[in-house]
């Protein structure tokens, strides 16, 4: 089975190579039955300010050979907004 860190560091590599843009950081790491569901926060959109980027969260599915199962863009927001809860 493939390590947490090395789940991540695929996820990283496949959502960048799909989307074309630059990934911020890995936001989240959860083990599945077939492997890990990464959430990768991506650069979508850069802007002036810094703080008014557009930010986007996807989620990675990586099966336990380190394959890109699926991946999708759950939420996309402003680097300036803070969520609550």
């Amino acid at each position: 089975m493939l390590s947490a860190s090395d789940a991540a560091k695929r996820a990283v590599h496949y959502v960048t190579e799909m989307t074309g843009k630059q990934a911020e950081s890995v936001v989240g790491v959860e083990r599945t039955d077939d492997g890990w569901r990464i959430s990768v926060e991506v650069v979508e959109s850069h802007r002036i300010p810094d703080s008014a980027d557009i930010l986007a969260c996807y989620q990675a599915e990586i099966d336990g050979d380190g394959e890109l199962v699926s991946y999708r863009r759950i939420r996309r927001y402003s680097r300036g907004r803070v969520e609550r809860g």
